[in-house]
């Protein structure tokens, strides 16, 4: 999908592409993965009642918004922005050289009409190195960061011979993202981009492949 910014292949229906069957996952309404120009990016926009993360692969994301807040996100970062009853951000590509290449999530809320938050959280590249490590649920463990849902997400980086089993308890659900490389998840590979939704699943199984680089959302 072309931008004034960039391209942005999408998983779930946003914006000018729209697919009933296709919706969201559990809680999980939005991943878009956003490649912005240099200089370029999204002016300021209004957002109501979602959970939104950035999750930085490359580059260096510029930040600003209506409470105030103005950062600047690198890899290792995890933002968690709570739009709750209303905020406005804008978010630029903060290098004049250098692409940014980001994945911004959208969560549903436990509730509407929360007071709109921001959290950023670094995470060292040894903390994900083949294992899971969560980076944002509703009780902060760990010290991740806080999210207002029902979900638990886990990022991890898996070299070919790293693996990790992730169980789910009755009831639970999981979709894994392949942010970079490839895994193999549940005996399917999947490649940079692509997702997997699990249902009635008792674990989730990741094999690293090529650098693989794995989002995992445990959903209620």
């Amino acid at each position: 999908m072309p931008t004034t910014a960039g391209s942005t292949p999408i998983t779930f229906s946003f914006a000018d592409y729209q697919d009933p069957a296709h919706m969201g996952f559990r809680a999980l309404r939005v991943i878009n993965e956003d490649r912005v120009l240099p200089s370029k990016g999204f002016g300021t926009h209004p957002h109501r009642d979602m959970e939104i993360l950035s999750y930085v692969l490359e580059g260096a994301l510029e930040h600003r918004d209506s409470m105030g807040n103005g950062s600047v996100i690198r890899p290792g970062d995890v933002q968690r922005m709570t739009a709750g009853t209303g905020v406005t951000h804008s978010e630029a590509n903060a290098s004049p050289s250098e692409r940014v290449h980001f994945l911004q999530i959208w969560l549903l809320p436990a509730r509407m009409g929360l007071t709109p938050g921001y959290e950023q959280r670094h995470f060292e590249p040894s903390e994900l190195a083949g294992r899971l490590r969560v980076v944002a649920s509703p009780d902060a463990r760990d010290g991740s960061i806080t999210i207002h849902t029902n979900a638990v997400l886990y990022a991890g980086t898996f070299a070919v011979g790293q693996s990790v089993e992730h169980l789910l308890e009755r009831g639970r659900h999981a979709w894994v993202q392949v942010a970079r490389g490839s895994a193999n998840v549940n005996g399917h590979v999947l490649s940079a981009g692509d997702g997997a939704a699990l249902s009635d699943e008792p674990s989730v199984r990741i094999a690293g492949i090529d650098s693989g680089e794995v989002l995992l959302f445990d959903l209620a």
